[in-house]
């Protein structure tokens, strides 16, 4: 048996007591997170922009293990919308104590035909929303001396790619400032950090996997042998939300089957 002083190792990963917000909610990846999070003891806000008022799928899924889901719609690319995001968590009866900052949005397009207002709106969702976000919620968790903050980091955050120059940017921007809040928030508590996902099975790839070209050439470079399932990422989130990953400050974990040791 576990003590205070010697917890057990399953205590670690506990987070009952604890209110989550994940955005990105509704599918893939987020509803993966929302899921696991909610099995390991938290309450669950969710966010997204096209979610409902019962939260969906989430909201059953979440409830199922009796945890209690709060959705709140906010559209990321809308600076008021985030605003408005911030107000309604503050009338919650609990401050957040894990963040995760999951929603992005990419396009496809060589270069040099990337339009501004699309490279805006990526840039818009995938770094400066999430670093308001970030700002607000982060300094009630410094206050406190307490907070987890995980932010979606993805392969191009170490690679270049091709034909998503503004994902790519936006992505590299999230490692940067993953590591530059953990050098300032380590110190009262706040642990900082990204998943990087590899090539997981969800809406979004699912074009490369129905292309078996492009499927079989990606299989062969992942040592696993297997695309990642949205689980996969929410397991890693569990442990970065919880006091397992109390000395994990600034680190982008990799979950990605092996993909960049290849």
């Amino acid at each position: 048996m576990g003590s205070a002083e010697h917890p057990s190792s399953t205590s670690r990963f506990d987070l009952g007591g604890r209110l989550a917000l994940v955005t990105g909610v509704t599918r893939g990846i987020g509803l993966a997170i929302a899921e696991a999070l909610a099995g390991a003891g938290a309450d669950v806000v969710g966010v997204s922009r096209a979610i409902q008022r019962d939260g969906e799928e989430a909201h059953e899924r979440v409830e199922k293990v009796g945890r209690r889901f709060v959705p709140i719609p906010a559209d990321l690319s809308d600076r008021a919308s985030v605003r408005q995001l911030l107000e309604r968590v503050t009338e919650l009866e609990r401050p957040v104590d894990i963040l995760v900052n999951n929603a992005g949005t990419i396009y496809r397009q060589p270069a040099v035909e990337h339009t501004l207002d699309d490279w805006d709106r990526v840039i818009e969702v995938n770094l400066n929303s999430q670093f308001v976000l970030t700002q607000a919620l982060g300094k009630q968790m410094v206050s406190r001396g307490y907070g987890k903050i995980i932010f979606m980091a993805s392969m191009l955050s170490f690679q270049g790619g091709v034909n998503v120059a503004s994902y790519t940017a936006s992505k590299h921007g999230v490692a940067g400032l993953t590591k530059a809040l953990a050098n300032e928030w380590a110190p009262a508590g706040v642990n900082v950090n990204a998943i990087a996902p590899g090539y997981i099975a969800t809406d979004n790839t699912r074009a490369l996997r129905e292309d078996p070209v492009r499927s079989q050439a990606i299989l062969e470079r992942i040592p696993a042998g297997r695309w990642g399932s949205p689980s996969d990422i929410a397991s890693a989130a569990v442990f970065l939300s919880s006091r397992a990953s109390d000395y994990v400050n600034g680190a982008v974990v990799p979950v990605d089957g092996g993909w960049l040791g290849r």
